[in-house]
C-alpha cells in the first residue's frame, strides 16, 4: 500500500479515536444540560466534556467551586477548591486499544513508521486543540500535561501495535535484523525473549480477569448496599443514566482496585484509610452507589485470594513449558530461570503502572488520597506470580525425544553398531545394521546409496572390484557379496515387528558368517 493512503488512514484512525472519546463524554452531558438543567449555560459545556475527557486521560483537573454553590450548600469556604486526579480509565482504554490497532494496520500495509508518526502527530495535534480551547472559570487543567498525556497514551500503543505487527509480518528493516540476531542465540536461548512477552501477557490477562471477577463477587454481595445508595441519591431518569455512565467509565479503575485488594497490599479510600483481605478501615464515603461493593469488614478467608496470582502465575509456567523444546537429557536450567524471573519482574511492573494509573484524588480533604500504592502492589505481584511460575517453570521435566534422532541413536528398537547387544558383529555386519538404523543409508532399498560403493577401496579399477596391477581382488570385494542380504534386509525394514527384523538381521549375519567374511580383507 502507498506510504500517503498509509499516513491518511491512520489520521483518520487518530481523528476517530479523539472523537470517539469526546462524543461517548459530550453526549450524556448535553442530555443532562438539556433535560436536568432549568437554564443551561451552553457556554460551560464544552469546557465540562473537556474537562472529563482530559481526566480519562491521566490530566489532573483543578476544580473551584463558585460562592453562591458554597453558601446554598454550606461547604466550607476553604473547600473550595481541588483537584480531581482519579481517571476514569475507560477512555484511556478506548484510546490506546484504538492507537494500537491503527499502529498494527499500518505494520501490516509496509508502513509501520509512516503509520505511527502521522497518527501520533494528529493526535497530539488534536489533544492540543482541546487543551487550549477547554480551560474556563469552574475547571482548569494545565495545558502542557492536557497535551502530553493524551498524546502519550496514543504514541506509545501505537509504537507498541506497530512493533508487533511488524514483528509478524516482517519490516525489511530493524524488526527482521533483531529478528534474525535473537534467532542465531545459542541453543534454549532464541525462544526467552518470545517466551518473556507471552508470560506477561498472560500474567497481565489473568490478573485483569481475576479483577473482573472480584469486582462483579463484590457487587453481587453488596447489591442491597448499591440499590440503597441510589434511591438515596433521588435522581430522575436522567440523573440515573449519568450517574450509571459515570460509573462505568470508572469500571477499569476499579478492576485496578481489586487487583490490589486480592494482591493483598489492598487500597485506600481517603486517608489513613485501608481496604485490604486482612481487614478494612474505611470512614465517611461519598454517596457513589458503586461504593457499596465495599466491604465493611472482612475474613481471613479473604487472605485465599493472594492464591490466585499464584495459580496464574502456575498456568503461565505450564503453557510457556508446553512451548519449550524437548530435549534428550536435561533442560538447561538458565533459560528456564530468566524466564521466570523476567516475567515475574515485569509483572511487578506492571502492577506498578496499575497503582499509579488508578491511584488521585476524587474530592477535597481525606478524599485526596485514594487508590492503592506502587510499591506494595509491585512487589506482592512479582512474588505471588513468581512462586507459581517455579512451581511448573522450574521443576524437573523428564527429557523426551526430539524431533530428529540424535547420532547413533536406535530407530524402532534396532541397536546401533557397536552396542552392547551383539559386541561382536563383523564390520560387515554392523554396516548391514547401520543402514537400517539410519536413513539415508540402507542398503539396496530404493533411492538410497549402496554400501558397497563405500566399502570399495579407492585404488580399485571403475567397474570391477580389482586392483590396478594385481591379481586379487580388492579389499572390499567380498562386501559386495552382502547385497544381496542387504537387499532382503531393506526390503524387510518396513515390517512392524522389532522381533522378525531382530531374527532376519541374525539369518544375515550367520549366512555371511558360512560364507567366511570376516573383519578384515580376504588373502589372496
Amino acid at each position: 500500500m502507498h506510504r500517503l493512503l498509509v499516513a491518511l488512514l491512520a489520521a483518520l484512525d487518530a481523528v476517530l479515536a479523539a472523537a470517539g472519546g469526546i462524543a461517548v463524554i459530550l453526549a450524556p452531558l448535553a442530555l443532562l444540560w438539556v433535560f436536568g438543567v432549568g437554564d443551561p449555560d451552553w457556554g460551560a459545556l464544552w469546557p465540562a466534556s473537556a474537562a472529563v475527557w482530559h481526566l480519562g486521560h491521566l490530566v489532573p483537573v483543578t476544580v473551584a467551586l463558585p460562592d453562591t454553590y458554597l453558601a446554598a450548600t454550606g461547604i466550607d469556604p476553604s473547600l473550595s477548591t481541588f483537584t480531581l486526579s482519579l481517571a476514569p480509565l475507560a477512555l484511556a482504554a478506548f484510546t490506546a486499544l484504538f492507537a494500537a490497532r491503527s499502529g498494527a494496520r499500518a505494520a501490516e500495509a509496509g508502513a509501520a513508521v509512516t503509520g505511527w508518526l502521522s497518527g501520533s502527530v494528529v493526535f497530539a495535534g488534536l489533544a492540543a486543540l482541546v487543551g487550549v480551547s477547554a480551560n474556563a472559570e469552574l475547571v482548569a487543567s494545565e495545558v502542557w500535561l492536557a497535551i502530553l498525556l493524551p498524546s502519550l497514551l496514543f504514541f506509545v500503543p501505537s509504537f507498541i501495535g506497530a512493533f508487533v505487527g511488524s514483528w509478524r509480518v516482517g519490516d525489511d528493516g530493524p524488526v527482521d535484523v533483531l529478528r534474525e540476531r535473537i534467532e542465531r542465540l545459542p541453543h534454549g536461548w532464541a525462544e526467552v525473549p518470545a517466551l518473556i512477552v507471552r508470560g506477561l501477557a498472560l500474567t497481565t490477562l489473568g490478573l485483569i480477569a481475576v479483577g473482573a471477577v472480584v469486582v462483579v463477587a463484590g457487587l453481587i454481595a453488596g447489591s442491597g448496599q448499591v440499590i440503597g445508595l441510589y434511591q438515596a441519591s433521588n435522581a430522575d431518569a436522567i440523573g440515573a443514566i449519568v450517574i450509571a455512565l459515570g460509573q462505568l467509565i470508572y469500571l477499569p479503575t476499579l478492576v485496578l482496585w481489586a487487583v490490589a485488594f486480592t494482591a493483598g497490599p489492598g487500597f485506600a479510600l481517603g486517608t489513613d484509610t485501608a481496604v485490604t483481605p486482612a481487614a478494612t478501615q474505611v470512614g465517611a464515603l461519598p454517596g457513589i452507589p458503586v461504593l457499596g461493593a465495599v466491604p465493611d469488614t472482612t475474613s481471613s478467608w479473604l487472605l485465599l485470594l493472594a492464591l490466585l496470582p499464584v495459580g496464574i502465575g502456575a498456568l503461565t509456567g505450564w503453557m510457556l513449558r508446553s512451548r519449550m523444546p524437548r530435549t534428550t537429557g536435561p533442560e538447561p536450567f538458565g533459560p528456564r530461570l530468566v524466564v521466570a524471573v523476567a516475567v515475574s519482574v515485569l509483572t511487578g511492573g506492571v502492577g506498578a503502572l496499575f497503582a499509579l494509573a488508578s491511584t488521585g484524588s476524587i474530592g477535597p480533604g481525606r478524599l485526596a488520597d485514594t487508590g492503592p500504592e506502587p510499591g506494595p502492589l509491585a512487589l506482592a505481584l512479582g512474588l505471588e506470580v513468581l512462586v507459581g511460575l517455579a512451581i511448573l517453570l522450574l521443576s524437573p521435566r523428564p527429557g523426551g525425544e526430539t524431533d530428529e534422532p540424535s547420532q547413533g541413536a536406535s530407530v524402532r528398537g534396532v541397536e546401533p553398531a557397536g552396542s552392547d547387544l551383539w559386541p561382536s558383529a563383523p564390520r560387515v555386519d554392523r554396516d548391514v545394521s547401520a543402514r537400517l538404523a539410519t536413513p539415508g543409508t540402507g542398503g539396496g532399498m530404493p533411492g538410497w546409496p549402496s554400501a558397497a560403493a563405500s566399502q570399495r577401496d579407492p585404488d580399485t579399477r571403475p567397474g570391477t572390484d580389482e586392483r590396478p596391477d594385481s591379481g586379487r581382488p580388492a579389499p572390499g570385494a567380498g562386501v559386495a557379496s552382502t547385497d544381496a542380504a542387504g537387499e532382503e534386509l531393506g526390503e524387510s525394514a518396513s515390517v512392524s515387528d522389532d522381533d522378525d527384523v531382530h531374527a532376519r538381521i541374525r539369518a544375515a549375519w550367520a549366512r555371511e558368517s558360512d560364507r567366511g567374511i570376516d573383519d578384515g580383507p580376504r588373502a589372496p
